[in-house]
């Protein structure tokens, strides 16, 4: 199987002057192609279900039904799609992020990220990979978990070496990293990781590193 030879996209935002930016740039990207658009959550939930975009930008606050609301209902349940979701949003540290993640969004991305980073952002995601980088993601998973109230969330059985994996996971480094710092060949990480989704019920890497810091690993 050769490399998917076009990547579908639809934006969704309450701004149509960011919409008209993203799609003008996406339809001058080869190989990516903008399908639909939404100005609304409960738009970019009926868009996504007639289109099935390979990725759907999403804005965080939208009227009639929130980017976090709207990513649930894209991901999760009996009608969930294929689509991977970007959540986008103005700050690095809002406070939808965390929910949009855990709601199913394989990424997160500021509003005013430069535009190559916006294509190398959805073609992250459409490989199967985490698009927030480890720096904002563990400040923005700490700031989730710092209260002091915060009831620990006991992890399932995990073996020792899971345990090692999901550690790094949590701290950033990439398979090739965990590969080398265990000693250890690229599939076993990937067989660990795959088990940790599996014992997780997780989509991706990001909610390995939201459960990692929700159970206090660090």
């Amino acid at each position: 199987m050769g490399e998917k030879a076009e990547i579908r996209v639809v934006i969704a935002d309450d701004h149509a002057l960011v919409r008209g930016s993203f799609r003008l740039l996406i339809d001058h990207t080869p190989g990516l192609t903008c399908v639909g658009e939404a100005s609304t959550g409960r738009q970019a939930v009926e868009v996504a279900r007639r289109e099935r975009p390979d990725v759907l930008l999403m804005d965080v606050r939208m009227p009639k039904m929130n980017g976090v609301e709207a990513t649930r209902e894209i991901c999760q349940g009996p009608h969930a799609l294929d689509t991977k979701v970007i959540v986008l949003t103005t700050f690095d540290l809002d406070e939808y992020v965390v929910g949009g993640f855990r709601a199913g969004a394989s990424g997160f991305l500021i509003k005013d990220v430069p535009p190559h980073e916006l294509i190398d952002g959805i073609r992250t995601v459409v490989a199967g990979d985490r698009l927030l980088a480890p720096g904002p993601l563990r400040r923005l998973i700490e700031a989730h978990v710092a209260t002091p109230d915060r009831p620990v969330t006991p992890l399932p059985q995990i073996t020792g070496r899971e345990r090692e994996v999901l550690v790094l996971v949590a701290q950033g480094f990439s398979n090739d990293q965990i590969a080398s710092r265990l000693g250890v060949s690229m599939s076993t990480v990937k067989t660990h990781i795959n088990r940790l989704l599996t014992k997780l019920d997780g989509r991706d890497r990001t909610h390995l590193v939201i459960a990692a810091y929700e159970s206090g690993l660090r």
